[in-house]
């Protein structure tokens, strides 16, 4: 039989690459897409079909589908949009800029890429679409609010996407991670060093204890490794009926239910007690 295909984003490293690795050895063909050449490079060294795919860039990503495509025959049984980074910083010192940069990659790349993917599951008569979003779709924390508001409107816009694909045989999913063993803190410090300023904000003294997470790796007692979120991927690409959510860890499951049960002021409370 033909193995089933699937396209993921943002697989240098983290959960996208485990996905790429997972999936394989669960026998689909991954096609693991890189946002920079010397990663796609280093995938292909690993045996990977790996189309460059960069979110902020339109062309990039009509080019890599359109290599997908080619390699398959015109069909795409999976869509994995992974791909995104973090930009910390208070809201007060986020330049229109910054936000405009994430959303690029975080929200616009992953409406482009799913727009011109739907149109070929719709005419192979099945696929799915699975979306990460994270904790922070959920509840807002302090510093990332760049962050989480794509990962909000990324909730909201699925929701709908979800809703209005009933009448398809296309399953929209949503993962949730809560915190996992990647990149993404060390992938922020390039953003976060062009788009802040700490000591001509009014909060400087309070980025003395920001910097030193962002620069220091730390413990954090919830943190699971990549492949709990593979695991969930592959329920929600393999099961005949897929949930419309998946959480993952902790932290995302206590999140959620603060959201159902408690009143904002109360959300406010524990989360400012961290």
């Amino acid at each position: 039989m033909t193995p089933k295909s699937v396209l993921i984003t943002g697989c240098s490293s983290g959960i996208g690459y485990d996905a790429a690795h997972g999936l394989r050895a669960a026998g689909w063909r991954v096609f693991a897409s890189c946002r920079q050449a010397l990663d796609c490079n280093r995938l292909r060294g690993e045996g990977f079909e790996s189309p460059q795919i960069d979110y902020a860039d339109h062309d990039s990503i009509t080019a890599g589908l359109a290599e997908v495509l080619a390699a398959t025959g015109g069909t795409l049984d999976a869509l994995y949009n992974n791909g995104a980074f973090a930009c910390p910083g208070a809201v007060e010192d986020l330049p229109r800029g910054g936000l405009e940069a994430i959303f690029q990659t975080n929200l616009f790349g992953v409406h482009d890429l799913t727009r011109q993917v739907i149109p070929v599951m719709r005419a192979q008569g099945h696929g799915r679409i699975v979306n990460c979003s994270s904790v922070l779709g959920l509840v807002g924390y302090k510093w990332r609010g760049a962050y989480v508001a794509t990962k909000f409107a990324l909730e909201g816009l699925t929701d709908v996407l979800r809703l209005e694909m009933r009448d398809t045989p296309i399953k929209i999913i949503l993962l949730e991670p809560g915190p996992i063993a990647s990149r993404i803190r060390e992938n922020a410090i390039p953003h976060f060093e062009r788009w802040f300023d700490p000591k001509a904000s009014a909060r400087a003294d309070q980025y003395v204890e920001l910097t030193k997470r962002l620069y220091e790796a730390g413990e954090d007692r919830f943190q699971l490794p990549a492949s709990a979120v593979t695991a969930k991927l592959r329920h929600a690409l393999e099961h005949p009926r897929p949930k419309a959510r998946y959480f993952i860890t902790t932290p995302t499951w206590l999140a959620a239910t603060m959201r159902r049960l408690l009143p904002t002021w109360a959300q406010d409370a524990l989360i400012a007690r961290g």
